[in-house]
Parts: C-alpha cells; structure tokens; sequence
C-alpha cells in the first residue's frame, strides 16, 4: 500500500505545537492546494545529511511550504528555516494528490524524490525503495513507469530553470503567512 502524505502533518509525532493554513489556488502560475505548516514547538530539531553537510529540515520556528498540484504526478515541499530563507525544496513524485475535509491536501508517494537546495544541487533519492515497491507488487508496473517517466521530466524542468514551483514557493509563503492560526 502507498503511503499517503498530508500537508497538516497531524500526525507528525516530532511536532508539539504547530500553526497551518491551506489555500485552493488557481492561477495562470499554479492550480491547486497550497497548505503551509509552521513548528511553534518540536521534541527534538530533524538533520539530514547531504553529503557531507548535515542539513536541519526541522526545527522550531521552521516552516513547510506544500503544493499539491491539480493532475500532476509531484508534490514539492518547500523547508523554511527561521529566518524565512530556503532550506531546500523536497520533491515527492507520487501517484496522485487530493484533498480530505478532515486532513486537507494530500498525495500518494511513489517513493521517488528530488531535493534541490538553495546552491542548485540536486540530489535523486529513494531509487532503491521503488524497485523494492515493484518487487514486492506494492505498486504496479504503470506505477513504476510513471514515476520514473515524471522524475526525468522534473529533472529537466529543474536543470533547464524552468520550474517555475521553485520561485513560486516564496510569493506564496508570504501570501499564506499572513493569516495562519495556531493548532495544538
């Protein structure tokens, strides 16, 4: 079975107090649910290693930035520090989004991801775990091209600088900041 993500988060464990807002939008730019998480209080801050640098994705004061975009196969998570600069970009390539009135936004992963940071380096993740959802007919054939079909398109975008959700990301940060609500 895939795994289902929501913008809420409401089941982040890690998260002690938070603050989120979503909105539908649907522009020339961008269609779809934009959902914004903001960490008021966490158990502990949340590091990835990129190489050798060893990145905080989490932490208090930090901020999620998702779109779930109408009939696309991705969803991009945009990672606020607390000073509002970009951390990265964290790419799902998934089977689809939709929206729940309870959760709001989300997606189905399909296991690929892409992670831009903020030097332009990009990074391809979680091959392995596609092949084993193959293996393990967790996903389908279809499933499996698919997502490799819109991990090389999204690939292309990126390294062409024609993905335009990258810039998109900071207009609406600051457009939904403005009105998100504290959730216990």
């Amino acid at each position: 079975m895939l795994k289902r993500k929501y913008g809420s988060r409401y089941d982040w464990k890690r998260i002690l107090k938070k603050s989120y807002v979503e909105k539908y939008y649907e522009t020339a730019q961008f269609t779809g649910h934009v959902s914004l998480f903001r960490m008021n209080e966490v158990s502990e801050p949340l590091f990835k290693m990129y190489g050798k640098k060893n990145t905080c994705i989490a932490a208090k004061g930090y901020s999620w930035l998702q779109h779930f975009p109408d009939d696309e196969h991705y969803s991009v998570t945009t990672v606020f520090n607390d000073e509002n600069q970009v951390v990265q970009w964290y790419i799902d390539i998934c089977k689809q989004n939709g929206y729940c009135e309870t959760n709001g936004p989300w997606m189905d992963d399909l296991f690929l991801d892409l992670i831009v940071l903020p030097t332009g380096e990009l990074i391809e993740k979680d091959e392995d775990e596609l092949e084993d959802a193959l293996n393990k007919e967790i996903i389908t054939k279809h499933d499996y091209d698919q997502a490799w079909l819109e991990n090389r398109k999204l690939k292309t975008l990126i390294e062409d600088r024609r993905f335009d959700l990258l810039e998109l990301a900071n207009v609406h940060f600051a457009e939904l900041a403005k009105n998100i609500t504290i959730k216990e």
